[in-house]
């Protein structure tokens, strides 16, 4: 009887040793370990307090931003470009298609500046819809995130992965490698160029106040990088705010010169242990059905105001996320608040008193 439960023990041990070695040279990603902020905030709920606009008519409205005449516009992932006249009324301005729009802008001709996810950079006007950039150095723009228009003209946008489309960002965030790229896209030659490469993630994208950097958010990294466009400093990076207590997803010029970043959170006990770990994430990669329930995961809100010198002046969250949950950009307008999100029906608005 002692051989046999020895032998029996050995071919469960070499299933598993099987098991293991398929799943290793099988899964989608080759992860690393990723690093986790010790930073910690306490709560204060205030996001629970936002009025909701639009509330049923807006599926995913991830970003907002508001023309010269106070026309708020935000793009939504059944593929519309929805705006809200000063006066409250909602219009179904227009059809894109997909579901793959993300970060826009107002462009100084009053066209909006529009990532589609898919497509690259569109401008969207009422003559319809031109694709800028699709394309970067002979390489496709495959999660083109956000975007800013500096007064030059020059448009500066994010590339988030070039592994990754927008469906599967959750298996950019098991890799936790720096996939990602700043590029910038000059409308006189019509050619785009790259400015960072090798970046965590990178999503939210906006100017200083005075244009003389841009800063650049790095999710999976819980950074924002400040690259120098003028100046003595010309040409070169740094980190702009580090240890951030979730991952920067968009980011937005305050009227003050200061920014609000909404912080994505991330967080849990389960997922922390699993990024210590690349072969866990290497098997989970491989299941479907739990990299799904990873994606739909509720979690709570925060957005954070940072100084010009890269200091946290004000936090705002919904800890749990009753109200306002995995919110994705803020953009103050008028002495107030607006708030963007991939899972709710509607766009936040709170009073700054």
């Amino acid at each position: 009887m002692p051989p046999r439960r020895v032998s029996v023990t050995g071919a469960v041990l070499a299933s598993l040793l099987a098991l293991v070695l398929h799943v290793a040279f099988n899964s989608p990603i080759s992860p690393l370990p990723l690093p986790l902020p010790s930073s910690r905030i306490t709560p204060n709920n205030l996001l629970k307090t936002v009025d909701k606009l639009g509330e049923g008519r807006l599926e995913g409205p991830e970003a907002v931003c508001v023309d010269g005449e106070g026309t708020l516009y935000t793009a939504t992932r059944d593929g519309w470009i929805k705006r809200m006249q000063p006066n409250g009324s909602w219009e179904d301005w227009k059809l894109l298609g997909g579901s793959a729009l993300l970060g826009m802008t107002v462009s100084m001709t009053g066209d909006l500046l529009v990532c589609d996810a898919d497509k690259g950079l569109l401008k969207v006007g009422e003559d319809g819809v031109i694709t800028l950039a699709s394309e970067v150095d002979g390489t496709p723009i495959r999660f083109a995130d956000d975007v800013v228009e500096a007064s030059d003209g020059s448009v500066y946008f994010s590339d988030a992965s070039t592994k990754f489309g927008l469906q599967d960002w959750i298996l950019d965030l098991l890799e936790a490698r720096p996939h990602g790229r700043l590029l910038r896209y000059d409308p006189a030659a019509n050619k785009t160029s790259v400015v960072l490469s090798n970046l965590g993630f990178p999503n939210g994208v906006t100017l200083s106040q005075d244009q003389d950097f841009v800063v650049v958010c790095e999710t999976w990294k819980f950074r924002c990088l400040k690259h120098w466009l003028k100046g003595e400093q010309e040409g070169k990076t740094e980190v702009f705010i580090d240890n951030l207590p979730g991952g920067p997803d968009n980011i937005n010029l305050a009227p003050d010169g200061s920014f609000w970043i909404a912080l994505l959170q991330l967080r849990s006990k389960w997922l922390d242990l699993i990024h210590r770990s690349s072969m866990a994430k290497r098997v989970l990669a491989t299941l479907p059905k739990l990299v799904g329930i990873m994606q739909r995961i509720r979690s709570g809100a925060m957005v954070v105001n940072v100084a010009s010198n890269g200091k946290i002046t004000r936090v705002l969250d919904d800890s749990d996320g009753t109200v306002m949950f995995f919110v994705t950009s803020a953009m103050e307008f008028e002495g107030h608040l607006y708030l963007g999100s991939l899972h709710t029906n509607f766009i936040g608005k709170l009073p700054l008193k």
